[in-house]
């Protein structure tokens, strides 16, 4: 899943390609046995590094190549990054990652999945625990009195689905109805949140779960007012014109990756709770199409408040659409789990 989630860091508006391994943006890799992993940093790109350092590890050591990790806490700076060949594949948000199909030549192959074996997760706004605010509804009263904290532009739980599910329907904008909005990572609003220092915040299931785990003391701080759907698990992605020995090379090591009951698999899935995540499965763009039906809802919602007649029109051919492909590949899934007799 997604993203996700110790000091308080809000960056308002973070542009530059953040922290690569050695501080700088990852450039081309000039050894075809070596790849770029970006990663989507969503808290500290330390505590991201301590993560991910052993799983890395154990890539190199499977495929044989060399694995270079860029890590940001910007979602657009990864989108650019693929784009521009200075990264090979990498672990995205679902928006983030719809972005990289379409602008960076990229292809979703495979995806995470939770430990606990909930498939998905969900978006969420808290606000401290002894908060008057009770619901959305104390939100959307829109008086200007109120600080709040929203997620990247480019991110499903922290952005995306609030205004999908919460602003635009109520034909309402954050930055119409709060005294300020910043725009940080989920573990920086958790904090801020927490210390009061934001009024309210978006966030996710996962990023609350995690800093639960770890003891971080501050969950016992918020309380959830709102939680959506269930969203899809995070994709993994890499570039359509890798090398195809490189990407099955790929494939094998995620598919495989934590999957036993070796003793070496068990260590693996404990690199890879830390992050909740308990391994991957197979998975193709279509994994992105439930959130190409948020933002098709998203852009109907605007064209509405708009009421720009021809946008209405286009924006709900855009939602049918989207919404026949998803029953389409949702039917293809259930006919290739069914046993033939």
């Amino acid at each position: 899943m997604i993203n996700r989630r110790s000091a308080l860091v809000i960056a308002a508006a973070f542009s530059a390609l953040a922290l690569a391994s050695c501080g700088k943006a990852p450039q081309t890799p000039a050894d075809k046995d070596t790849i770029t992993f970006s990663i989507l940093s969503t808290e500290s790109a330390q505590n991201m590094e301590s993560y991910w350092k052993p799983i890395l590890a154990d890539m190199e050591k499977q495929t044989g190549l060399k694995v270079k990790p860029f890590f940001s806490s910007n979602y657009s700076s990864l989108i650019v990054a693929m784009g521009a060949k200075q990264t090979d594949l990498g672990w995205f948000s679902n928006q983030s990652g719809l972005e990289a199909v379409r602008r960076s030549n990229g292809e979703v192959f495979a995806r995470t999945f939770d430990p606990s074996g909930t498939d998905g997760y969900k978006s969420v706004i808290i606000v401290p625990a002894g908060s008057k605010i009770q619901s959305v509804q104390d939100l959307l009263k829109c008086d200007k009195s109120l600080n709040f904290g929203i997620g990247d532009k480019k991110s499903t739980s922290g952005t995306l689905a609030p205004m999908t599910y919460v602003f635009i329907p109520a034909n309402k904008k954050p930055e119409d109805c709060f005294k300020t909005v910043i725009s940080a990572n989920h573990q920086a609003n958790l904090f801020a949140v927490a210390n009061g220092k934001l009024d309210a915040a978006t966030n996710n299931s996962t990023a609350i779960g995690l800093s639960k785990a770890r003891g971080e003391g501050v969950t016992d701080r918020v309380r959830v007012i709102w939680q959506s759907p269930t969203l899809p698990e995070d994709p993994i992605v890499w570039r359509k014109d890798l090398d195809p020995a490189i990407k099955e090379k790929l494939r094998q090591f995620f598919l495989t990756y934590a999957q036993g009951d070796t003793p070496e698999a068990a260590q693996q899935r404990g690199y890879l709770k830390k992050l909740s995540i308990g391994g991957f499965k197979p998975a193709d763009d279509s994994h992105l199409l439930v959130v190409r039906e948020m933002e098709a809802t998203e852009q109907l919602g605007l064209a509405r408040e708009a009421g720009d007649q021809a946008k209405i029109a286009a924006a709900q051919t855009s939602l049918d659409q989207i919404k026949s492909e998803r029953v389409a590949a949702e039917g293809k899934a259930g006919l290739a789990s069914t046993p033939a007799n």
